[in-house]
């Protein structure tokens, strides 16, 4: 039997606690139940695709730095048709040769950042994130080992930076926004960090694991 005192001496917001929470079980892929914008916006016109939802895949990766961990997200590239210039976890389409949405993140983030697949462990994945965008996305969580090194394809992104755990799963950090979409309007979550903007999409996966682990 584990240790009462040993787990609250686990720093709160490190990776290990992280991986425990996650280990809990309220994390398990439900097949009948799927996050996303529709939260936020239910019934909004937006919200109605006529084309099927594109499957994609992204890596949440929280980097073990001991007692207090870092999420690495990205700022993706000026030069890309969708998106441009947003911060984003790494990630992308899920191709037909991945196989599962864990494959594809780590493609993806292997392919954009250059974080090597023999530094993650993967712990869990959330249900799927449908945007509003029309992408169902799969976020796919892992713990990073200290010792990788990056390397940046300016192709996809512009750069590649850590956020401190601790900071995203605060509250107090998640603003509550809105903006004009036709003539309703659409709301989303905005956490500035370090002159950097997380919002839309990616701040909206970082709130429902702060719901799913740490509310």
């Amino acid at each position: 039997m584990a240790d009462r005192a040993g787990l609250r001496d686990v720093p709160a917001y490190s990776a290990a606690e992280f991986r425990r929470r996650v280990a809990q079980g309220h994390l398990l892929v439900a097949r009948d139940h799927e996050d996303g914008d529709h939260r936020f916006n239910p019934g909004h016109a937006r919200l109605i695709h006529d084309n099927p939802l594109r499957e994609a895949a992204v890596l949440v990766p929280v980097v073990d730095h001991g007692p207090e961990a870092t999420v690495i997200l990205t700022k993706r590239a000026e030069t890309l048709r969708a998106h441009t210039g947003q911060v984003a976890f790494p990630g992308g389409r899920i191709d037909p040769e991945d196989g599962t949405p864990e494959q594809a993140a780590l493609r993806e983030a292997a392919e954009e950042i250059g974080l090597s697949a023999d530094h993650v462990d993967l712990v869990g994945r959330m249900p799927n994130y449908v945007s509003g965008s029309g992408y169902r996305i799969a976020p796919v969580l892992a713990v990073v080992r200290p010792g990788f090194r990056l390397t940046i394809n300016h192709d996809e992104v512009d750069a590649a930076f850590e956020v401190p755990l601790r900071f995203l799963m605060d509250p107090a950090n998640h603003a509550r926004e809105s903006r004009f979409w036709g003539d309703r309007e659409w709301y989303y979550y905005d956490m500035p960090y370090d002159g950097r903007r997380i919002w839309g999409v990616t701040a909206g996966i970082i709130r429902t694991l702060y719901e799913r682990l740490y509310a």
